[in-house]
């Protein structure tokens, strides 16, 4: 396990080689935060321990034992204790891709699935996703595939429901979308909100009310998210995390370092460690 913060806390933050399109996360936090950010793909999790406080954009979600969290992508959230001795969990971080293939398979449709409850108590769907976790710690790949399909297809059947697509003809949310393609070009050396503004022939203040009611967040929160983002992508090729770091337009990695670990849950060099292990070995690197 790796160790976080304290020493009541742990995390380990993990991928299986045969199952690329699926992130594992086991922890237990107590005084770790995780500010506003969000996901490209799904969120599917399970307390089992302790409460967790999760923030969305229609109000707080108080998860306690056997509660099974679901968060669509690019939904912005936080996450906190929701009491004084933290929680633990166990979370899947599925592709956008595997879950809406297994959608078109079952609801035989195309297009986006999405879960309008984001905390609902499910016990069989919460034993699911401990088992995908145990079936891939054991290097069980065709097990924890398996089991995560039953999962999906559960999860689909009793809460989720075919998405319609977003369309925003709106010249606010135009310039939204515009300025977060500037800030994606830019992002080692992104541009003060006045010139991104001016840039865009909009003001400053009407450009950051569209870019917080598009995605949820303020252009410079957004920014610190993707370059988390970008930084993940660049360790998982096993670039140095002081190359990330640079790349990705942070100061340092001390920068790198303390927000990856704020949004990710784990540290940069530990997280970069358990995808070098992970696939040089093609199983679960736990001794």
């Amino acid at each position: 396990m790796v160790e976080v913060n304290t020493t009541q806390e742990w995390a380990r933050h993990w991928q299986h080689a045969e199952l690329p399109d699926l992130d594992l996360l086991r922890a237990r936090y107590v005084r770790h935060t995780f500010p506003r950010h969000s996901h490209e793909g799904y969120v599917f999790a399970t307390v089992t321990s302790g409460v967790e406080d999760v923030g969305l954009p229609g109000g707080t979600v108080h998860a306690g034992p056997g509660t099974v969290l679901m968060i669509n992508p690019e939904v912005p959230h936080t996450a906190r204790a929701g009491v004084p001795e933290g929680w633990a969990y166990a979370t899947l971080y599925p592709s956008s891709q595997v879950i809406n293939d297994i959608a078109a398979e079952l609801m035989n449709t195309r297009g986006t699935v999405g879960f309008a409850e984001t905390g609902v108590t499910d016990p069989r769907a919460a034993r699911l996703i401990t088992e995908v976790h145990r079936a891939a710690e054991e290097g069980n790949a065709l097990a924890a595939d398996s089991v995560l399909r039953l999962l999906v297809a559960q999860l689909i059947d009793r809460h989720g429901s075919a998405m319609p697509a977003r369309v925003s003809h709106v010249a606010g949310a135009r310039d939204a979308a515009r300025a977060r393609a500037l800030l994606e070009e830019r992002m080692e050396r992104p541009p003060t909100l006045e010139a991104l503004a001016a840039e865009l022939g909009t003001s400053p203040f009407a450009l950051l009310r569209a870019f917080k009611k598009q995605y949820g967040m303020p252009p410079h929160t957004w920014l610190t998210d993707a370059r988390v983002r970008r930084a993940r992508r660049l360790l998982d090729t096993g670039t140095a995390p002081a190359e990330a770091a640079v790349a990705v337009g942070f100061t340092d990695q001390p920068h790198l370092n303390r927000h990856f670990t704020r949004i990710v849950g784990v540290p940069p060099g530990a997280y970069r460690r358990e995808r070098a292990r992970t696939y040089k070995t093609g199983r679960d690197p736990s001794p």
